[in-house]
């Protein structure tokens, strides 16, 4: 009997190729799981003052956050924003630093679990307003979502 070696080919090729695609799955699948924090921002730059500042705002740690917050900064709490959900993520967008003023634009992800079709994400851009206050970066202006006094830790 005669064996056809063009017969066994495709078999292989198919194997090797669903062989890439499953390491290709087991790679993508490992940096989404262990990517781990943020690396931190250097603490006196304008950004690295709103990275901590947003982690303490979901996180629910208000004196925290009050620490990263101008005196005036602090009185913007209106209780008309209380009991609003934080976000569950703020992303770096753009920081633009001058002398003694910079603005940190971020990206703000709301997330919501009502609705019709389940839960749901709401993104937007908004900026920080900061100040050089005895030579460190303070927040003067922070975005209504991200103040230190509005709604309910998102972690426990």
């Amino acid at each position: 009997m005669r064996h056809d070696g063009a017969a066994g080919k495709p078999d292989r090729i198919l194997v090797v190729l669903l062989g890439v695609i499953g390491v290709l799955v087991a790679v993508a699948l490992a940096v989404v799981f262990l990517r781990g924090d943020p690396k931190p921002l250097d603490e006196n730059s304008p950004a690295g003052v709103v990275q901590r500042y947003s982690a303490a705002v979901i996180d629910g740690d208000t004196a925290a956050a009050g620490t990263y917050l101008t005196d005036e900064a602090r009185d913007q709490c209106i209780e008309k924003f209380i009991g609003m959900p934080r976000p569950e993520r703020v992303v770096l967008v753009d920081t633009n630093e001058r002398q003694e003023s910079a603005t940190v634009t971020v990206s703000i992800v709301q997330s919501s679990d009502g609705g019709p079709f389940g839960p749901s994400e709401y993104e937007s851009e908004d900026s920080f307003a900061l100040v050089k206050s005895g030579g460190a970066w303070k927040i003067a202006a922070a975005p209504y979502t991200l103040l230190a006094c509005t709604g309910t830790p998102v972690r426990p």
